[in-house]
């Protein structure tokens, strides 16, 4: 059966071109990312890596849009994105790009359930289909015997579960990680990526920016970022232990 994920196997998902993006005015200016110029095609399972300050956040920021690029071209899909309105910009986020972060996110105050229901009310999907694709997702995860649980009374891997779940409950053509896996112990790490591989298997394509090498050796591809610039963007298992031999704190 076809995936809900599935696009052309030649689609273009994420393309970059001369992205640069600083912050500050003048002598102050810090430039967080120059000349990025970047494609992932649909069904990639990518990892973005580097030191701290190199780069990595502000891109999946941009990828994500939730930032624009001072300069550069940003297509999403073959749709040029970094001039679009804020609403555009929301109407994206909400239906065609999903998001999961080192901190759940999940409202305390709601279910598993209606956590997950929640981006569907944001996007006018009707109440019942609403709470039949939460249910639908929060089983592909794992989690149908918690979907009545708030977050308090879930652990953290399922709470990382009910994230992923929230995640793709829309059907989004990209998901994006940042640390997803940063909070856990190696067990449940282990778990958390094992339903990554689960859903790129599916078709997503997944975009995961993390410090922990042996979880980037569990994606296809690593990009490798350093001094706001992609220094490698296909870094063998080989080179991945040469640059990590670099003695500067991985966290973005």
């Amino acid at each position: 059966m076809k995936s809900k994920f599935e696009l052309p196997a030649t689609a273009e998902i994420v393309r970059l071109e001369q992205v640069e993006k600083r912050y500050g005015q003048g002598d102050l200016a810090v430039m967080a990312v120059q000349d990025i110029n970047l494609i992932i095609r649909q069904g990639e399972y990518c990892a973005i890596m580097g030191p701290s300050g190199s780069g990595k956040s502000t891109t999946m920021h941009i990828i994500g849009c939730l930032d624009r690029p001072c300069s550069g071209r940003y297509y999403l899909a073959r749709e040029a994105v970094e001039q679009l309105d804020d609403d555009d910009l929301a109407y994206i986020r909400n239906r065609k790009i999903g998001f999961v972060f080192q901190q759940f996110h999940l409202l305390s105050q709601l279910s598993a359930l209606e956590n997950v229901m929640l981006p569907m009310a944001y996007a006018g999907i009707p109440r019942r289909q609403r709470q039949e694709l939460a249910e639908a997702a929060l089983s592909r995860v794992g989690l149908e015997h918690r979907m009545s649980n708030r977050p308090n009374q879930l652990s953290g891997g399922q709470q990382q579960r009910g994230a992923i779940a929230r995640a793709i409950v829309n059907q989004p053509i990209l998901l994006l990680a940042d640390e997803p896996t940063g909070a856990l112990d190696s067990r449940t790490s282990q778990e958390v990526m094992d339903i990554f591989q689960s859903l790129n298997d599916a078709g997503m394509t997944i975009v995961m920016v993390t410090h922990d090498s042996a979880v980037a050796q569990l994606c296809q591809r690593i990009i490798w970022f350093q001094d706001g610039k992609i220094m490698d963007p296909q870094l063998t298992s080989a080179k991945l232990e040469q640059y990590s031999s670099i003695k500067t704190e991985m966290v973005a």
